[in-house]
């Protein structure tokens, strides 16, 4: 049997009493609630185990079409933060937040990325091309930002906010580099390509390809006539080859396209969402690869 003087038994006791009940909690994760699943993924990429991320629209559902329900305003309600892409990407935004009354802080992922505009067929003014994740550049952007918002929120885990931040910046550096030396030797006649909607412009800007789309910057805009016609004239005089589906889009268009120029659709790309966790698109980074991957093989068919 051991002896315990009575300083030593007092000292144990303060100790046991200070690891169990006198304890200090970890504290919870923040809870974040994102608007669609490629924030939902460089969320977690940032996050680690200090976040609970819930997407409002899932891997590959088309995010212009959605329109939110009663859960998801209640679901937002109880967020601390809200991330969203912004330059329009979110035209229900205000109505939701106000359903939920929401009291979190709002990040705009965008904020700090130089945007394309476009006039879309029938408006007379540019309008933003919200589709900026295109360019593993501007994820950096997004990235930052999230880092940010997350340190700001919750100062305890800042620096491992930012040390997740600081690797995944090189990740996407290196898939940048990656994409270039992929692209690199194709002539520059042949880097077209036609998809379902205007959806690829910040990664043709930084890439040089020309994309051509059916729709506009919008899965919900139907293209006239007469541009459908212009677009075909386009194809079979420039003997566009590289024709895609998309994951998130109706394929009929694309499908009549194909028929019209006798052109073989290459399998879908990854545009506005990424693909289930067992598909070839389930991160940021796979979406880019894969894409890539598509992109050059379909350019390079004869």
């Amino acid at each position: 049997m051991i002896a315990y003087s009575s300083r030593c038994l007092a000292a144990l006791c303060l100790m046991l009493a200070w690891c169990g009940q006198g304890a200090p909690a970890s504290a919870p994760p923040v809870r974040v609630v994102v608007s669609f699943s490629i924030l939902d993924d460089i969320v977690r990429r940032i996050g680690g185990s200090e976040v609970v991320v819930t997407s409002l629209i899932g891997p590959d559902s088309d995010a212009h079409l959605f329109e939110p329900n009663p859960d998801q305003a209640r679901l937002l309600a109880k967020a601390q933060l809200f991330v969203v892409n912004g330059l329009g990407f979110e035209g229900w935004l205000t109505r939701l937040t106000r359903s939920a009354q929401f009291g979190g802080v709002i990040v705009t992922a965008t904020d700090g990325v130089a945007p394309i505009t476009t006039t879309e067929p029938g408006e007379t003014s540019p309008v933003p091309d919200p589709h900026a994740w295109q360019d593993p550049r501007n994820g950096i952007v997004y990235a930052d930002n999230i880092a940010r918002a997350l340190a700001a929120i919750d100062p305890a885990h800042a620096d491992a906010y930012r040390q997740r931040f600081q690797k995944y910046r090189a990740d996407l550096e290196g898939l940048d580099r990656h994409v270039r030396a992929e692209l690199g030797a194709i002539p520059g006649e042949r880097r077209r390509v036609i998809t379902g909607h205007d959806a690829f412009a910040y990664y043709g800007k930084a890439y040089g390809v020309t994309f051509l789309a059916a729709e506009g910057l919008s899965t919900d805009s139907e293209p006239s006539a007469k541009s459908l016609a212009e677009l075909i004239r386009q194809i079979r005089r420039e003997g566009i080859k590289a024709l895609f589906l998309e994951n998130i889009s109706d394929p009929r268009l694309v499908e009549q396209l194909a028929r019209d120029t006798g052109t073989v659709p290459g399998p879908p790309l990854y545009s506005d969402a990424l693909s289930r966790p067992n598909g070839p698109a389930s991160t940021y980074i796979r979406m880019v690869e894969y894409n890539t991957a598509a992109l050059k093989s379909g350019m390079l068919k004869n």
